[in-house]
C-alpha cells in the first residue's frame, strides 16, 4: 500500500526518486545497470506511496509494444552486422566517393541517416560508428580528420531518427500513447525528418569543413564483395528488410502493434542466423539490450509517481497557454521544451514526462497534433545537446573510448548546442508546413 504522505511531501519524494533514479542510470555507481536503477526508483515510488499497483499495469500496457520492438529491431541490425552488411555498405559509400573526402563526409550522413531510420537511433550510433572508426583508420586518418565523421554518424543517428514509428524508441512510445498508426506517423513526419537531414548535413559540414581530408586513397580499402561473411543469407537480408517495413506500414491498416511484426521477422532471422557459420547467435542475444526491457518499465512508473503528484499538469498548463498563439508558437514551445527538458534529463522519461503533460494540456485537435510530433522531434534532438541526453549517446561515448578516441563533454556540449539549436528549429519549420497544409 505504501506510506501515507501528505500532498505537498509526496511531491518532494516524487521529485527526489525521479532524480536520484536519474543519477543512478547516468552515472552507474557499482556498475549498477539501467534496468535495476529504474527498479529501485519505481520499487521508493511504491514504498512511498507515489505510485499504486494499478499504475504498473497502465504503464506496461504503454511501454510494451515500444520495447519489444525496439529490442527486436537491435537484434535484427546485430545479425546484419555479424554478416558483415554494414561494412559492405560503408566500404560501397568509400567507393562511390572516388577519393573526395569532402563527399565521403556526406555520404557517411546519408548512411546514418538510412541506418537510424530502419534500425533506429541506438543501432545507427552503435554499428555505425565502429564501423567508420576502423575504415577511417584504413585510410590513416589522423585524429583530427576522424573527428568529423565520428562526430556525424553520432549526430545523424538521432536526428534523422524521426520518419518511422520504429526509428526511435521514443516515437513509438508517444505514437502508442496517442494512437498513432505507423503510416500516419510516416505521412507526417517525412517532410520534417528531410528538413532534418538537410539542415543537419549543412551544419555538420559547416563545422566540420576545415578538417574534413581533401583527398583519401581508395585502393586501401578492401573490395566491398569480401566484407560479406554469409553470401546466401546477406541476399536473404534484403527479402527480410522488405518484409519487415511491408509489414510495419500494413500494421496501422491492421490494428496490430508493430511489435508483432519486429518480433516475427527477429525470430525468423535469428533461425536463419542460427544456421549460418557466420553468425554466433549466443553473443546476439547477449549483447541485445534486454536491460531495456526493466528500464522502461521501471523508469516510467517513478515518471507515472510525478504525473500522480500533478506535476505534469504544470506543463500541461504551460503547453495549453502557448496554444493560444496559435500551430507555430506552440510547435517551437513544445519542440524547445522537450529538447531542453530531454537534454538534461534523459529524453526516455521526458517523453512520457510531456506526452501526459500534453493530455492534461485538453488541446483541440487542432493544437493536439503539433503539440505530439513536437515532443516526439524534441526528444529525437534535444539529447544531442548533452552527454547525459539519451543512453544511445552514453553507449557511444563509451565505445568511443574503448577504441581510443576521447570525446570530452566539454567538446561534445559545445557542438552538441551550436549544431541542435538551429537543426532543430527548421525540423519544427518543417512539421509546421506540414501541419498547416493539413490544416
Amino acid at each position: 500500500m505504501g506510506l501515507q504522505l501528505s500532498h505537498d511531501y509526496k511531491v518532494i519524494f516524487a521529485v527526489a526518486i525521479f532524480l536520484f533514479t536519474l543519477f543512478l542510470v547516468i552515472k552507474k555507481p557499482y556498475n549498477i545497470g539501467i534496468g535495476y536503477s529504474a527498479v529501485i526508483g519505481a520499487v521508493l515510488a511504491f514504498i512511498f506511496g507515489i505510485i499504486q499497483y494499478i499504475d504498473i499495469f497502465k504503464v506496461v500496457d504503454i511501454v510494451w509494444d515500444a520495447t519489444f520492438t525496439f529490442v527486436a529491431t537491435i537484434i535484427i541490425s546485430l545479425i546484419l552486422d555479424e554478416i558483415g552488411f554494414f561494412e559492405w555498405a560503408a566500404l560501397h559509400i568509400a567507393r562511390f566517393a572516388g577519393g573526395s573526402g569532402r563527399k565521403l563526409f556526406i555520404y557517411v550522413i546519408l548512411l546514418g541517416a538510412l541506418v537510424a531510420a530502419l534500425f533506429a537511433n541506438d543501432g545507427a550510433a552503435l554499428i555505425i560508428t565502429p564501423i567508420v572508426y576502423e575504415k577511417m583508420k584504413a585510410l590513416k586518418f589522423e585524429k583530427k580528420h576522424m573527428i568529423p565523421f565520428i562526430m556525424a554518424a553520432g549526430f545523424i543517428a538521432d536526428t534523422a531518427s524521426l520518419p518511422l514509428k520504429t526509428s526511435n524508441l521514443v516515437n513509438i512510445v508517444s505514437t502508442d500513447y496517442f494512437n498513432i498508426g505507423f503510416f500516419t506517423y510516416f505521412i507526417n513526419m517525412l517532410t520534417p525528418d528531410i528538413f532534418s537531414i538537410v539542415v543537419s548535413t549543412c551544419a555538420l559540414y559547416l563545422f566540420f569543413r576545415k578538417d574534413i581530408p581533401a583527398r583519401y586513397d581508395v585502393g586501401s580499402l578492401k573490395i566491398p564483395k569480401d566484407a560479406i561473411k554469409d553470401e546466401k543469407l546477406f541476399k536473404y537480408s534484403f527479402l527480410i528488410l522488405v518484409l519487415l517495413l511491408g509489414g510495419y506500414f500494413a500494421s496501422e491498416f491492421l490494428n496490430l502493434p508493430v511489435s508483432i511484426f519486429a518480433i516475427t521477422f527477429a525470430a525468423l532471422f535469428s533461425y536463419m542466423g542460427f544456421k549460418s557459420p557466420a553468425v554466433n547467435l549466443k553473443s546476439v542475444f547477449k549483447d541485445a539490450p534486454w536491460s531495456i526491457v526493466i528500464f522502461s518499465i521501471g523508469m516510467y512508473l517513478v515518471v507515472f509517481g510525478l504525473k500522480n503528484v500533478g506535476l505534469t499538469e504544470l506543463l500541461g498548463r504551460s503547453i495549453s497557454y502557448f496554444s493560444h498563439s496559435g500551430v507555430f508558437i506552440l510547435t517551437v514551445y513544445t519542440g524547445y521544451l522537450a529538447a531542453f527538458i530531454s537534454s538534461i534529463m534523459n529524453n526516455m522519461p521526458t517523453v512520457m514526462i510531456n506526452s501526459l503533460a500534453i493530455h492534461s494540456a485538453n488541446l483541440k485537435s487542432i493544437m493536439l497534433k503539433p503539440a505530439v510530433y513536437a515532443n516526439v522531434i524534441g526528444c529525437d534532438l534535444g539529447p544531442k545537446i548533452t552527454p547525459i541526453g539519451s543512453l544511445a549517446t552514453l553507449l557511444w561515448l563509451n565505445v568511443l573510448e574503448r577504441k581510443g578516441i576521447k570525446i570530452s563533454w566539454g567538446y561534445y556540449f559545445k557542438v552538441g548546442i551550436i549544431l541542435t539549436v538551429p537543426v532543430l528549429f527548421f525540423t519544427l519549420l518543417g512539421l509546421y508546413f506540414i501541419m498547416s497544409a493539413r490544416i
